[in-house]
């Protein structure tokens, strides 16, 4: 052997032995994640090395990590009601809100109105309307952004208040937004008197990768207009025909408006993302007394989770599981990507086994065709379990929706997939109102009516080859 190979050949061992040692090592990593990016180093010794270090960890950049950690200590946090979880059915359902309090140190509110918007363009339509009544605020986080019917009336509607002198300031991720980005529309904003930031830059590809992870999002869909109206759910601010994906259309989202004091808990979750990516220092508006609005029952109670790389490491999955857990008759859960870690399916599949009607719809047709085959490895548990699985025919369910017992539940911005869980920035609200818990089942309803149920002569179909497809994808999914 040449003197230059010997060397070579020692510096990947040493290389791939200290790799694989810290992928043993990492705190927050559960076994499987551990055994998948082993088998993938000593398998693959300069692909895995190289795959591990660009993937294998949940890096944001020292900067912006330092930064979020500052914010987190010094942000006020808006007013709550701490004693409203041992209210919550009496007291029945006090855990999922001890837990997410726990994540944002954000506690219940209550005193809220909500209501549900019919569909994705109308939701986009009340959020101009909004915004067109807006007297001194409108602040605006987005995922998804296009230029397109519904992304320019957005975007059009921002510009009208800013003209108006109204403060607004817009937060788009910097992978998920690129196009608007990109464009004139973004210029626009600008030009209109917009204060725009980019969320998570990316710059330089090669750099991002070495001081943090490009495929950190800030996932989040929030609008908050007034520092007293909301808006949280799954859609982007974009056409449902979601033009850039013509082949799964329509994307299928719902979105809900909340006013009182949950919109100045979601401002929160607003106010950081903002002043961690260099926007100005904007936190008294925290400070400010929210209005209560009165409907049945008093309003609803709800509490904010938000949730992300710079918050602990368990918190989605971790909010996921004791929700489930809380329920007793019914649990209905819609969701487009289903890639649960042990915590959740075993909360869903304990469920159904303890007696409790558990519902699950996914997508027929996912944009991923990882996801999809990841997702369908775990038909068999489910079913066996007795999870009643549907999956959805009329275009991509997007809706990320948790009812249970028609009393409490959830809807936001996270999946029920690993990237939820681990990299993504996530919004959500948990809340405890039947009225309103009445509604989003009913729209889940909507959504079981147009699914076809996979029953277990469906799973049986998938056939030999099949399993081993998406049984490879899931041995795979902890590093994906």
């Amino acid at each position: 052997m040449r003197p230059f190979e010997s060397i070579g050949t020692s510096v990947l061992a040493i290389a791939e032995a200290t790799v694989f040692i810290r992928a043993i090592l990492r705190p927050h990593r559960e076994p499987a994640s551990r055994i998948a990016w082993a088998v993938v180093i000593v398998a693959l010794p300069v692909v895995g090395v190289l795959a591990y270090l660009l993937l294998g960890e949940v890096r944001i950049s020292l900067r912006r990590r330092l930064r979020g950690r500052e914010i987190e200590a010094r942000l006020p946090r808006p007013s709550g009601d701490g004693t409203l979880a041992e209210k919550i059915g009496a007291g029945f359902y006090r855990a999922p809100f001890a837990l997410g309090r726990s994540i944002n140190r954000l506690a219940p509110t209550s005193g809220n109105k909500v209501s549900l918007a019919a569909d994705s363009n109308a939701a986009i339509d009340e959020m101009v309307a909004d915004m067109d009544a807006a007297t001194s605020t409108v602040h605006l986080c987005a995922y998804i952004w296009l230029a397109d019917n519904n992304g320019c009336k957005i975007k059009d509607a921002l510009v009208r208040a800013a003209g108006r002198g109204v403060a607004v300031r817009a937060l788009a991720d910097a992978l998920g937004s690129r196009r608007l980005i990109r464009s004139r529309h973004w210029r626009e904003l600008a030009v209109g008197g917009v204060q725009v930031r980019v969320a998570l830059p990316v710059g330089n590809p090669l750099w991002t990768f070495i001081r943090g992870r490009v495929d950190l999002r800030n996932h989040r869909k929030l609008l908050i207009v007034d520092n007293r109206v909301a808006w949280c759910g799954s859609q982007n601010f974009a056409d449902p025909e979601f033009r850039i994906k013509p082949r799964y259309a329509p994307w299928v989202d719902v979105m809900s408006r909340w006013e009182g004091a949950v919109a100045r808990h979601c401002q929160y979750l607003f106010v950081s993302d903002w002043i961690g990516d260099g926007g100005d220092d904007i936190s008294g508006l925290l400070a400010e007394t929210p209005a209560k609005h009165a409907g049945s029952g008093g309003g609803a109670i709800a509490q904010v989770i938000g949730t992300g790389p710079t918050v602990s490491f368990d918190s989605m999955p971790s909010c996921f599981a004791e929700l489930m857990h809380s329920a007793r008759e019914e649990l209905v859960v819609t969701t487009p990507y289903f890639v649960p870690n042990d915590q959740v399916l075993f909360a869903l599949t304990s469920a159904a086994r303890r007696g409790v009607k558990v519902v699950l719809a996914l997508p027929k047709r996912n944009d991923s065709i990882v996801v999809a085959g990841t997702s369908r490895s775990y038909y068999q548990d489910l079913v066996a379990a007795g999870v009643t699985l549907f999956e959805y025919r009329r275009g991509l369910l997007h809706a990320k929706t948790i009812v249970v017992d028609r009393k409490i539940g959830l809807i936001g911005s996270a999946n029920l997939d690993r990237r939820s869980f681990e990299l993504n920035f996530e919004n959500n609200i948990l809340f405890a109102d039947e009225g309103f818990a009445s509604v989003l089942r009913a729209r889940q309803d909507e959504y079981l009516a147009d699914s076809d149920p996979v029953t277990q002569a469906v799973v049986d179909g998938f056939g030999i080859f099949g399993r081993l497809w998406q049984n490879s994808l899931a041995m795979m999914s902890p590093i994906l």
